[in-house]
C-alpha cells in the first residue's frame, strides 16, 4: 500500500509558475493571532472560520490520457526495457478500453457529489476498512519544540498550559473565531485588517474568488471538527469514526491507568488553569500501581481482533467507560521516563510501550517526565492539515501567553472527587487478549531501527542561490543513498496536498524519474566520467522535473490518486480487475520501499513514522536554512545506519559539485 503519511508532508501548490506552500507544509511565518482572544480564545477572527468553505473549488479528476501518460512515466526507471513495454501495453489497453468507460462513470458520479471530491469517500473507506494495527502501520508522531524558556518545561507546567491552549483552540474553532486556513501569496494585500474587514461581507458562496483575485488561496478545512472528541471505534471488517461534541472532559493516562476530568465547565468555559494544574498534580502524585492488564494495549491490536475484545468489553459492563474515553476532548499521556536523545523522543512518541496511549484518538498529547512533547495521532480522519495547524497554534500560545507559571500553586480544589479513575472490568479471556497483545506490540516495535542524520555543510540557502529546489535535491539525495546501497532504483513515495480543493486530501509525487537515475548513476557509479558543469546540469534537471511534479499534484494532477478511485470503482461493482492493475509493476510502484515526508514548522522538533513495507525505509525530513535533517525507521530487511550514511555521502558530493569542485 503506498504511503499513507500525508499528514506530516510538505505540499507546494503552484499557481501561474509561482511557488505556494499549503498548511501541511506548517507555515509558521504567519501571524494567526492578529485580534488577540479573551481568556476563552486563542484569537477572534474577523473573518469567520468556514468562511470559504462553501466556494472552495473542486478537486479536479486528470484526464484519463494524462494519468497514463504520467503512469508511464514513473514506471520508466523502475522496469527493464522488456518489463516496460508489457507494462505500457496493459496501460494502453486499459486507456482505450474499460478505464475509458470506468472514467466517464466516475465524472458523471462527480458531477452528482458536488458538495464533495471524488476521492474522499474512497480514501475514508481505505482508511476505516484497513486490518492492520494502527501502530507503525498508520499513526505518525510530530514532536514539539522546547519551550524557550527551560523551566516552562517542567512536566506539570507544560502539561497543563498545553491542556488549557489546547481547550481554547477548541473553543476558538468552534465558535467559527479561529483565523481561517490561508496562505497569502501577497500578504501586504490580503493578511490586512482592511482586506479581512472587506472580505467577510462577501457571500461565502464567492468569498473565495474574491481571496483569488488578491493572490490569497483558501485552504480545505472540513476536516478540523474531526479534531477534538473524536475516537476511531474499532468494528468486524470496516472501523466508524465517533465525534462527540457535548462531551467536556479530558482523557489523561499515566503508568497505563486512565483517568478522566472536566476541562470546560457547564458554561462551556475553560476550567480555571490552577483548577487544572491541581488535576493534574493529583494524577502525577497518584500512588495506584500499574494495572496488570493495561487495557490501552487493545488500540495496538489488529483492527478486527480489537473489534471481538472490544464487544467482549461491552458484554462485560464496559460500555459507559468506553463511551467516556472515546467522547473525551483528546489524550494526554503523562510518561514517567526522561527521555535520552533524539532517537529515544522518535520511539518513545511513535510507539511507546503501548501500556500509557490510547492510539485509537484522533489525537494524543504525549509528555515525557522532562517536559518533552510531542503529538501521535490516528490516521483515518484527516491528513495533518489541521494537526499541524494546531500544533503551531499550541506552540505558539503556551510559550507566548501560558496561563500557569514555574512556582504558581495549584488551586486549592478538591481534586480527589473531581478526577475520576476509570476501572474496567475484565474476565479471564479478556485479560488474556490484553497479554497477548502486549506480546504482539512488543515483537512488532521490537523489530524498528531509527536513526537520525544532520548534514551540516549546507541547506535551503544555498540551494535557492544556486537555484534548486531544496525539496527536489532532498529526494535526489535518497535516491542517490538507495543506489549507493543497494545498487537499484525503487517505488518512492512523497505526499502532497491537495488542500487546496474542498475535501481534498492527497496527492502522490514520485521523485525516483529517469532524471535522478541518470543523475544518481553519474553521481554514484561513474563520478570520474562527468565534467563539473554536466554534473551541475542534471543537478538542475532534476529540479525542474520535480518542480513540475510537485506543481502537478498540488493541483491535483498525479496519477496516483486517479488510479487508485477508478480501480475502487471496479471493485465496487464487483468488476474483475484490469491487468494494468494486476501486472506485477503496478504492485512494485505501490509497494513503496522509499516512504518520505518533509516538515518545517517553528514548533515542531522532528516527526516520523515507520516504513509502509517490511523492506522500506520511513524517512522523514527537512530541509533548513544552512542545514539539512532526516529521522529515518527501518525493520531488520535495512540497515538504515548505512543508509543514512548512503545519503551524507550523496549530500557532501552534491555541494561539492555546486561549489564548482570535481568529485574525487
Amino acid at each position: 500500500m503506498a504511503s499513507l503519511l500525508s499528514m506530516q508532508c510538505v505540499s507546494s501548490l503552484r499557481k501561474s509558475g509561482i511557488h505556494l506552500r499549503s498548511a501541511a507544509a506548517g507555515i509558521d511565518t504567519r501571524n494567526y493571532s492578529s485580534k488577540k482572544g479573551s481568556a476563552e480564545y486563542l484569537h477572534q477572527s474577523v473573518v469567520p472560520s468556514m468562511h470559504y468553505q462553501k466556494s472552495l473549488p473542486r478537486l479536479p479528476i486528470p484526464k484519463l490520457e494524462d494519468s497514463i501518460r504520467r503512469y508511464l512515466a514513473a514506471q520508466r526507471p523502475l522496469l527493464n526495457d522488456d518489463q516496460f513495454r508489457t507494462t505500457e501495453k496493459h496501460a494502453q489497453d486499459f486507456q482505450s478500453g474499460v478505464g475509458k468507460q470506468l472514467h466517464e462513470e466516475l465524472v458523471t458520479q462527480d458531477k452528482n457529489n458536488k458538495h464533495t471530491s471524488y476521492i474522499s469517500g474512497p480514501w475514508f473507506d481505505m482508511y476505516l476498512s484497513a486490518r492492520d494495527s494502527v501502530v507503525l502501520n498508520f499513526n505518525p508522531f510530530m514532536s514539539f519544540n522546547p519551550d524557550p524558556k527551560a523551566e516552562y518545561n517542567d512536566q506539570l507546567v507544560r502539561a497543563t498550559n498545553m491542556v488549557c491552549s489546547a481547550v481554547r483552540f477548541m473553543k476558538t474553532l468552534r465558535a467559527g473565531l479561529l483565523e481561517p486556513e490561508v496562505f497569502h501569496l501577497n500578504p501586504a494585500k490580503s493578511d490586512t485588517d482592511g482586506f479581512k474587514k472587506f472580505i467577510r461581507w462577501v457571500p461565502s458562496s464567492l468569498s473565495w474568488y474574491g481571496a483569488y483575485m488578491v493572490n490569497a488561496y483558501p485552504l480545505d478545512m472540513s476536516q478540523y471538527f474531526r479534531l477534538f472528541n473524536s475516537t476511531r471505534i474499532p468494528k468486524k471488517g470496516r472501523d466508524e469514526l465517533l465525534t462527540d461534541e457535548k462531551a467536556r472532559h479530558l482523557l489523561v493516562m499515566r503508568k497505563g491507568n486512565v483517568y478522566v476530568f472536566d476541562v470546560v465547565d457547564r458554561d462551556g468555559n475553560l476550567v480555571k488553569p490552577a483548577e487544572i494544574q491541581s488535576h493534574l498534580n493529583y494524577i502525577l502524585s497518584d500512588p495506584t500501581p500499574a494495572p496488570a492488564f493495561p487495557l490501552g494495549l487493545l488500540t495496538s491490536e489488529n483492527r478486527d481482533v480489537w473489534a471481538g475484545c472490544r464487544d467482549k468489553l461491552i458484554s462485560a459492563g464496559n460500555a459507559e467507560d468506553l463511551k467516556i474515553v472515546d467522547s473525551a476532548l483528546f489524550c494526554l499521556s503523562l510518561d514517567d521516563e526522561t527521555m535520552k536523545d533524539h532517537i529515544h523522543i522518535s520511539h518513545n512518541m511513535l510507539h511507546g510501550d503501548g501500556c500509557n496511549r490510547w492510539y485509537d484518538k484522533s489525537f494524543s498529547i504525549i509528555i515525557a517526565k522532562d517536559g518533552e512533547a510531542a503529538i501521535n495521532f490516528e490516521h483515518s480522519w484527516g491528513d495533518g492539515v489541521a494537526v499541524l495547524r494546531f500544533q503551531n497554534e499550541i506552540f505558539k500560545d503556551t510559550t507566548e501567553q501560558p496561563l500557569v507559571h514555574p512556582g504558581s500553586a495549584p488551586a486549592a480544589v478538591d481534586s480527589a472527587s473531581a478526577v475520576r479513575r476509570l476501572q474496567f472490568k475484565l474476565d479471564g479471556e479478556l485479560e488474556n487478549s490484553v497479554q497477548k497483545a502486549k506480546e504482539n506490540f512488543d515483537s512488532a516495535v521490537s523489530k524498528l531501527t531509527i536513526d537520525a542524520m544532520e548534514f551540516k555543510k549546507g541547506g535551503k540557502n544555498q540551494l535557492k542561490k544556486s537555484k534548486l529546489s531544496p525539496d527536489a535535491i532532498a529526494q535526489l539525495a535518497f535516491q542517490m543513498g538507495f543506489l549507493r546501497q543497494h545498487g537499484q532504483t525503487v517505488a518512492t513515495y512523497e505526499s502532497c496536498s491537495t488542500a487546496a480543493f474542498k475535501h481534498g486530501r492527497t496527492e502522490t509525487i514520485r521523485p525516483a524519474t529517469v532524471h535522478t537515475e541518470r543523475c544518481s548513476r553519474a553521481f554514484v557509479l561513474q563520478p570520474g566520467q562527468h565534467s563539473v558543469e554536466q554534473l551541475q546540469g542534471m543537478l538542475h534537471e532534476c529540479s525542474k522535473y520535480h518542480g513540475q511534479l510537485t506543481r502537478e499534484a498540488a493541483m491535483g494532477q498525479g496519477f496516483d490518486r486517479h488510479l487508485f478511485a477508478l480501480r475502487y470503482l471496479a471493485s465496487s461493482k464487483g468488476q474483475a480487475l484490469h491487468s494494468l492493475y494486476t501486472d506485477a509493476a503496478y504492485a512494485a510502484i505501490n509497494h513503496n520501499i522509499l516512504s518520505t515526508s518533509t516538515l518545517t514548522s517553528a514548533a515542531v522538533s522532528l516527526g516520523g513514522f515507520a516504513p509502509v513495507v517490511p523492506d522500506g525505509f520511513g524517512v522523514g525530513y527537512g530541509v533548513h536554512d544552512d542545514w539539512i535533517g532526516c529521522n529515518v525507521s527501518s525493520y531488520p530487511a535495512r540497515n538504515v545506519h548505512e543508509f543514512l550514511q548512503c545519503v551524507h555521502k550523496s549530500l557532501d558530493d552534491i555541494f561539492t559539485v555546486l561549489e564548482g569542485k570535481a568529485l574525487s
